[in-house]
């Protein structure tokens, strides 16, 4: 069969000029689909404004869509596009918001859903489609319905280490355009599924079944070699929860004499309980880390079932800086914070002297604790919202307030003497197209109010 994956665009172009990352779920998907014969292409709509003119001139048999909870409806627009083009294309949807809300894709365009791990799934489909195997002995589907979404038993997730390698040669075309920050061209790995936390606002531990699933290091050293972007991305949930695994994993880098430059996730309490870790690391090329540090309340942390306080916060922005690894410093706005929570935001972040600071709102996203418990409060269920730009529940501010006090923490919290040594790593071009997205992107946030 001929198989058209898409990434689709995202709801609001500006923030593809933010950061972009290589579409690995869809390489992993194509890369099972391969093994059984099927010819395969994979489309980042992302960088492609004719995706209907491709899907005419490869003339597919399946379509496969992925969406986060802000693409719902990018993703059911495209399916009734298609199925409009040629009524015959089996459309099937999978991805995040899949997982944790398939009945949002029911959707007489769309004609599977598939929940959780999609690998081992859509060959099992591709099989069925074929007339090898029955579509009820499939797990993890969602098979859309007027009088309601039919499911499938659940599926478990296959072990990773039984997952083919990635299909990368497939966004050949795009690679040098996949990025986050100065790290560009940027590939990304996984090494790891889940999360060993259980915050509040997260529904990543949850999908797993809270198991942290791990990849045999010597796996993931024989796919590092495979990659030749200098600058890798390891989009685990949480890469650093297996400290020993993490351990293992940079003795066998270093001795297999791979050189590349390091982007990871890792959590507070880790840094700080593991400094030796993070130096030997360092010494094989980690630059950054994504910390979510979320707040400077030991009692909203609390709250949130973070598992850090403020005291660790500061002790790992110190572990980091004396390293030489950037800390890229995740906080959360909470809706009901006033302006002395703004102001006292904005003063811990320059005590912690961060190079780099970024700021979301906290959503109650689907799936998540968070969203079970304040849904009725919900300000708007548009799916584009849901982007963690946007507050959807009530603010203690007027929203016009509360958002430009959200930009001014952009202009203000970090100091421009600490900002520009990370900014100049773009190059005076790339330093320049910086600050004009940083001047679209304030204009953004303070008219965010605007959206509802």
């Amino acid at each position: 069969m001929k198989i058209l994956l898409i990434q689709p665009a995202s709801h609001y172009p500006l923030m593809d000029q933010v950061f972009m990352f290589e579409p690995l779920a869809l390489e992993y998907l194509a890369a099972g689909a391969l093994l059984d014969g099927h010819d395969v292409r994979i489309i980042d709509a992302r960088m492609e404004a004719d995706i209907e003119d491709i899907f005419q001139e490869f003339g597919p048999d399946v379509v496969g869509l992925t969406s986060f909870t802000s693409q719902v409806n990018i993703v059911r627009s495209c399916a009734e596009r298609f199925k409009t083009i040629n009524p015959e294309v089996t459309v099937i949807v999978g991805g995040h918001h899949a997982t944790v809300r398939p009945d949002d894709f029911n959707d007489p365009a769309i004609d599977f859903v598939v929940i959780g791990e999609g690998v081992v799934a859509l060959r099992e489909l591709l099989s069925a489609l074929a007339g090898n195997g029955q579509l009820k002995d499939i797990a993890g589907l969602g098979i859309p319905c007027k009088d309601g979404m039919i499911f499938t038993a659940p599926r478990p997730y296959t072990p990773l280490d039984e997952l083919p390698l990635p299909a990368r040669h497939l966004t050949a075309r795009y690679r040098s355009s996949y990025f986050s920050e100065w790290f560009k061209p940027l590939a990304s790995i996984r090494t790891s599924l889940g999360c060993t936390a259980r915050c509040t606002f997260c529904a990543l531990w949850g999908i797993t079944g809270g198991k942290y699933l791990r990849r045999d290091p010597q796996l993931v050293v024989a796919e590092l070699k495979t990659i030749a972007e200098e600058n890798v991305f390891f989009c685990d949930d949480e890469s650093m929860c297996d400290t020993k695994r993490m351990e293992v994993l940079a003795d066998l880098i270093e001795a297999a004499g791979i050189r590349k430059n390091y982007f990871l996730y890792g959590r507070v309490d880790t840094i700080v309980n593991n400094p030796e870790l993070f130096a030997k690391w360092a010494r094989i090329g980690l630059k950054q880390v994504f910390v979510g540090m979320e707040d400077f309340s030991d009692a909203r942390l609390t709250a949130m079932k973070k598992g850090v306080n403020i005291s660790q916060q500061q002790e790992a922005a110190r572990i980091l800086d004396k390293l030489g690894i950037m800390m890229y410093a995740s906080f959360m706005i909470d809706p009901d914070y006033s302006r002395d929570d703004f102001a006292a935001l904005k003063a811990y972040i320059k005590k912690l002297k961060l190079q780099y600071a970024t700021f979301t709102v906290m959503t109650p996203l689907p799936g998540t604790e968070l969203h079970a418990e304040r849904e009725r409060e919900l300000l708007s269920t548009k799916p584009e919202l849901f982007d963690m730009l946007h507050t959807l529940l009530p603010t203690r501010l007027p929203l016009p307030e509360f958002y430009d006090e959200m930009a001014k923490l952009y202009t203000g919290a970090v100091p421009l003497y600490r900002s520009l040594p990370p900014l100049f790593r773009f190059g005076l071009h790339g330093l320049l197209l910086k600050v004009r997205l940083f001047g679209e992107l304030l204009k953004r946030i303070r008219s965010a109010h605007l959206d509802y």
